[in-house]
């Protein structure tokens, strides 16, 4: 069944961890992060757009988080607080005043929901929230959770599948998260699905210490987006 979402005041898009570690060059790339950006940004236009809100989650870990190798977790150390690491990517169009959510800040507790942990819940309910539409990294990890926890919290919860992208640790890790985030109620949805077309601003508008691209070469990588299967993933590099 084709949406046609028309946003409202009550609307928010949550961005999910878009950070230098979580992309090509950083602590813990997942291949291919860098090419849902782009989705990410005519998101956010039309959140501007609309006067809809928007909210970006980001790990924000203290050096010796628990997840990390060197304390015998799973991961890599990446996004430690006030690292270049941590920082949003220059090429993320977020708006002067979007809210940060920082999450898995006690070394000794893993987070991966937006809400774990956070303020996020008390935000939502401050600016009247009653949609959120969730996009970002990683689709089976902190995509999954924070959308089930915002279902069980009673929000309409909408996964914008052109605009995330997992890991796929296991084969088929993708695949089960979006299947677990639909059947307890998540909606799907692409970018195709608003009523309206929004033209996304040249990066350099915004972001001035973005990388440079041509208007030709981004907008390739837009089209490469959006023509990615809603259940693909890549596989992340780690460690050795």
């Amino acid at each position: 069944m084709i949406k046609n979402y028309t946003l409202k005041e009550t609307d928010a898009l949550l961005i999910t961890d878009i950070q230098k570690d979580f992309l090509p060059g950083g602590a813990l790339p997942i291949e291919g992060g860098e090419e849902i950006i782009p989705i990410l940004n005519d998101y956010i236009q039309r959140f501007k757009t609309a006067k809809a809100h928007i909210l970006a989650s980001r790990d924000w870990h203290p050096i010796n988080h628990i997840s990390f190798n060197t304390q015998g977790g799973p991961w890599p150390s990446h996004c430690v607080q006030e690292t270049s690491g941590a920082k949003f990517s220059p090429d993320l169009k977020l708006p002067e005043h979007t809210v940060i959510i920082s999450k898995a800040t006690d070394p000794k507790h893993e987070s991966y929901s937006a809400f774990d942990g956070t303020n996020l819940a008390n935000e939502l309910k401050r600016i009247c929230v009653k949609r959120l539409f969730v996009g970002g990294l990683a689709t089976d990890y902190c995509v999954v959770n924070t959308v089930l926890d915002a279902r069980e919290l009673g929000y309409e919860t909408v996964l914008l599948t052109d605009a995330t992208l997992g890991i796929n640790v296991n084969p088929g890790d993708v695949d089960e998260a979006i299947k677990t985030m639909v059947t307890n109620g998540a909606e799907q949805t692409t970018v195709d699905d608003f009523s309206d077309a929004v033209d996304v601003l040249p990066i350099e508008e915004t972001q001035p210490d973005g990388l440079e691209e041509k208007p030709l070469q981004r907008a390739e990588v837009k089209k490469k987006a959006r023509m990615r299967p809603k259940g693909s993933a890549k596989r992340i590099r780690t460690e050795r």
